[in-house]
């Protein structure tokens, strides 16, 4: 069974295990630095198995395992830590880690053993260590990461952006792009020719599979079918990674390590690079870069808008939102976004072109839109999600009928909902509080706040959304 780690920072068992404060050590399994720990969870189950996403560090004190033998070997004993080592394993947890009270006062040497055979990094936990402190410590530690691959993105944003102002923009831009990812970066025209790179070119394989990825996001006279906006592989230990540019040619990477901001970053190189290449084939390029820059550097969105976009062409834009952890959706444009702290995914894309639904996400679209308006479709992408989540539908557009304020129309004719709807906001959405301030149970109360959001469409989880809604509930009355 393979089990893929959560998309979340991850963090090496090795940082968990310096912790002077929880005194942990490691007495089994491979090295602990190359272990990356995505969170950690604590299951005294014979079989935690369907409890895992992976990539956690797994806690327990052996109170759901036999009893160790008075003397010498016990083949049952064994038998039950080979088959509950394997089950960890099956789960996708990167660790294990056993605590030596109250149950047993040593590791069992039987659970030593099986973790050895299987590769997992078995760590003892000492009696003064609480597991509730290692998960606070391991989370502190990806908050940390998370924090330093934000910054790590900021800057390398800021310089590809003043890369890009630079009399040679177009090396200079491959040049941060290959620094700030520790990797090799190429642009690839139309005809498959290479004319920049930056960074210590791959060998071999790794070098001819990167140029076949490049082929495949290059737009082809003989291609049937519109070719995709980026493409990914991984060869001989090399991560490879293609991007579309606009209005031709590709951006390529390689790079022996993926980070979380990666993505991020070539995503910002994509956009300039697309506005740099485009240079070569127009006599505005020089104009469209430095307009790119000054808006980078403070200058008036609307304007720059349609500098970059064009004043007569339209757009629409895209709101995305992952129903579980997964990466940003394919809307077959290089100009999209995705926030780091919510998942939330933003996108330009030409008004001719179709949005549909994707798998495990959920989309809100506005109406056609200049350049100069985009912050309106902006916004109403942002309404169009709402009213999708509220609906549970997987893809919601812009209606002329849209209003950023919901009203309480659709609940006139149903004066419980209405007072439960009031209730719960007065009581800042706590469920006990509302079923005992109306005397009834807390289940009811869930389902009548849930009735709620589908008839208002509005997501009640939003506090905007509440907030106005309790203005809207105090003008009513």
């Amino acid at each position: 069974m393979s089990v893929t780690a959560p998309p979340t920072q991850g963090v090496p068992l090795a940082a968990v295990l310096a912790r002077a404060d929880l005194g942990l050590r490691q007495i089994a399994g491979p090295a602990a630095a190359a272990v990356l720990v995505h969170g950690a969870h604590t299951s005294e189950l014979t079989d935690p198995e369907p409890y895992l996403l992976g990539g956690e560090l797994l806690l327990t004190a052996g109170v759901h395992a036999p009893a160790a033998p008075v003397a010498g070997h016990d083949e049952e004993h064994a038998g039950y830590f080979e088959e509950y080592a394997e089950r960890v394993a099956r789960g996708g947890a990167v660790a294990l880690g056993f605590g030596v009270t109250p149950v047993f006062d040593t590791v069992p040497p039987e659970l030593v053993t099986a973790c050895e055979r299987r590769g997992i990094p078995l760590v003892e936990v000492p009696p003064r260590t609480t597991f509730s402190g290692i998960a606070r410590a391991v989370w502190e530690l990806m908050a940390q990461a998370r924090n330093a691959e934000l910054r790590r993105v900021t800057e390398a944003q800021q310089a590809l952006a003043s890369a890009a102002a630079r009399p040679d923009p177009l090396p200079s831009v491959l040049r941060q792009l290959a620094q700030r990812t520790g990797g090799f970066a190429v642009v690839v025209t139309p005809e498959g020719d290479e004319p920049h790179h930056a960074g210590t070119r791959p060998a071999g394989a790794v070098s001819e599979a990167l140029a076949e990825l490049t082929a495949v996001v290059r737009p082809h006279a003989t291609h049937l079918f519109p070719t995709p906006s980026s493409a990914a592989d991984t060869v001989g230990g090399t991560h490879l990674s293609a991007y579309a540019l606009q209005p031709g040619g590709a951006l390529g990477l390689a790079t022996r390590t993926r980070s979380p901001g990666d993505h991020t970053i070539a995503g910002a190189a994509v956009v300039l690079l697309s506005l740099l290449t485009g240079e070569h084939r127009s006599t505005g390029g020089t104009r469209r870069a430095a307009t790119l820059v000054d808006l980078l550097l403070g200058a008036d969105r609307a304007q720059a808008a349609t500098d970059l976009l064009g004043a007569d062409t339209t757009w629409r834009v895209v709101h995305a939102r992952p129903l579980t952890p997964r990466p940003a959706p394919d809307l077959a444009t290089p100009l999209i976004s995705t926030s780091t702290g919510d998942s939330l995914t933003r996108a330009l894309v030409p008004a001719d072109q179709d949005v549909a639904a994707h798998t495990g996400h959920v989309l809100g679209v506005s109406a056609p839109a200049l350049a100069r308006d985009l912050p309106l479709a902006d916004a109403q992408a942002a309404h169009a999600l709402t009213r999708a989540r509220a609906t549970r539908s997987p893809l919601a557009h812009h209606r002329p009928d849209d209003t950023p304020a919901p009203t309480l129309a659709a609940l006139s004719d149903k004066p419980a909902l209405l007072e439960t709807l009031r209730t719960w906001l007065s009581l800042h959405g706590s469920w006990e509080s509302t079923a005992l301030a109306l005397a009834i149970h807390r289940n009811t109360v869930r389902q009548r706040i849930t009735r709620c959001g589908t008839l208002l469409e509005a997501d009640l989880d939003d506090p905007d959304t509440r907030m106005e809604l309790w203005f809207a509930l105090r003008g009513a009355r």
